[in-house]
């Protein structure tokens, strides 16, 4: 089973930057894509940005053209590059493997991002 270990987060004044890690144990050939979801607060897990195996990428619209979704595949790592950050960002970080048939693995401890006005 392929672990992940997300890191990077923090405390940044808006208009700072982050660059989220989200570190694999492995691969196989199930997985579809690797997601980067946020949740704050009082507020429902909702999907931030996208990067299938094929290297397509999605972003949510509240993030395009500020975050850039990437991976090295060398490093088994996906990354989430966090520009122009805004108080709204704040939120504890998740990445998660799609799998083929449609469902994620099971949740880890996430990173906790916070952004200050």
């Amino acid at each position: 089973q392929v672990q992940l270990v997300e890191s990077g987060g923090g405390l940044v004044q808006a208009g700072g930057s982050l660059r989220l890690s989200c570190a694999a144990s492995g691969s196989d050939f199930s997985i579809a894509a690797i997601d980067w979801y946020r949740q704050a607060p009082g507020k429902q897990r909702e999907l931030v940005a996208r990067i299938t195996t094929g290297g397509t990428t999605t972003y949510a619209d509240s993030v395009k053209g500020r975050f850039t979704i990437s991976r090295d595949n060398a490093k088994n790592t996906v990354y989430l590059q966090m520009n122009s950050l805004k108080p709204e960002d704040t939120a504890v970080y998740y990445c998660n493997l799609l799998r083929t048939w449609g469902q994620y693995d099971d949740w880890g401890q996430g990173t906790q991002v916070t952004v200050s006005s």
